[in-house]
């Protein structure tokens, strides 16, 4: 089976028929399944979506329980954690729905961890780094776009004298860069190109 636009998190199972990983959906696959909106609901709780899959947490004085339910627990509701906790070895701790998260410096909130200024996030050359709650995702650079070319996504550059959203003056000519555009006067016209006269 051939799939002309490519299955991006699936596999081709017919002619442009993607079957998508759990945790994925859309025609090719390159859509995150909200699970925290299917029903039923997959936590008990309260449900944090994330790439590819969710995670639950509890109301303040519950536990996560191995099995995803919230159990009441009297020590959790003494601890005031913000998203439930748990106990290890009689101790309790807070925890964090997310890797992106850490909990704060009163040990019981969780804050957001910036993976793109830290450093912890990779994106390959042509991708620029977004943080959000509790994690990041890796967007194409301004001046390309995400395509899917020989078999898989990747970003290309836009080129802007074609797509018409150049800025260069009547009497300039566009020439196209990867990632950008550079407009120049025509002949017998002078100036920066966006100006001619």
């Amino acid at each position: 089976a051939t799939c002309g636009h490519g299955c991006k998190y699936g596999e081709c199972t017919g002619p442009n028929k993607c079957k998508c990983f759990p945790g994925f959906t859309g025609k090719t696959c390159n859509q995150d399944l909200n699970e925290c909106g299917l029903k039923p609901r997959p936590c008990e709780h309260r449900c944090m979506n994330t790439h590819g899959s969710y995670k639950c947490y509890c109301l303040n004085g519950y536990m996560l329980m191995p099995d995803g339910t919230c159990a009441s627990s009297r020590t959790c509701a003494m601890a005031n954690c913000q998203y439930g906790c748990e106990e290890v070895k009689g101790e309790v701790q807070c925890l964090c729905p997310s890797g992106g998260l850490q909990l704060g410096p009163n040990g019981r909130t969780c804050i957001d961890i910036d993976e793109c200024s830290t450093g912890r996030a990779v994106c390959s050359y042509n991708r620029r780094c977004v943080n959000t709650f509790g994690s990041f995702y890796c967007k194409c650079q301004l001046g390309y776009e995400l395509k899917y070319v020989r078999g898989r996504y990747d970003c290309v550059d836009v080129n802007e004298c074609v797509t018409n959203t150049h800025r260069c003056n009547l009497h300039a000519e566009c020439l196209n860069t990867r990632g950008s555009f550079e407009c120049k006067c025509k002949q017998g016209y002078q100036g920066s190109g966006f100006d001619c006269a």
